[in-house]
């Protein structure tokens, strides 16, 4: 059974290495190994563990996800959502998208980013309530969409 919980400074390495991980399939999809979430470095993940929640996804005491979020007046910004290549799919994703918005229970309001040809994520946040509002270029090859709900939205 997958644990849900705060992640701690001292899961910040395995948690950058699980990121890396993960958007190499997104790297491939934009043929761009460049993107931010393959570049951070560990000291920038520390710095977010002060201006952040982070959570952990475990099974069996192996972390096999995790997600961030913070909060700017009443939007809560959610970003760096992972899971472990072989255990996406399975519910994990959801789980600790409902475990991050339920720590912010005052916001009005969730947003939220995606690379523009990542079909399995968008599908993923539309589950969960979410709309896309706009469209941005991250690179010549990458372009994001940004997606936002309601706090009081459900899936």
């Amino acid at each position: 059974m997958v644990a849900i919980g705060a992640a701690s400074i001292e899961d910040a390495e395995a948690i950058l290495a699980l990121q890396k991980l993960a958007y190499q399939s997104e790297a491939r999809l934009y043929n761009d190994w460049s993107i931010p979430p393959l570049t951070q470095t560990i000291d920038s993940l520390r710095e977010e563990f002060t201006s952040s929640i982070i959570l952990r996804a475990t099974l069996d005491e192996r972390l096999v996800g995790s997600v961030r979020a913070r909060q700017n007046g009443d939007v809560c910004a959610i970003g760096r959502l992972v899971v472990h290549p072989e255990l996406q799919g399975q519910g994990i994703g959801s789980q600790l998208l409902r475990s991050i918005e339920a720590r912010f229970s005052s916001v009005a309001r969730f947003e939220l980013f995606t690379g523009s040809k990542s079909e399995a994520n968008i599908r993923l946040y539309q589950r969960h309530g979410y709309t896309i509002t706009r469209t941005s270029q991250l690179s010549p090859t990458v372009s994001i969409v940004f997606m936002e709900k309601p706090a009081q939205a459900g899936p």
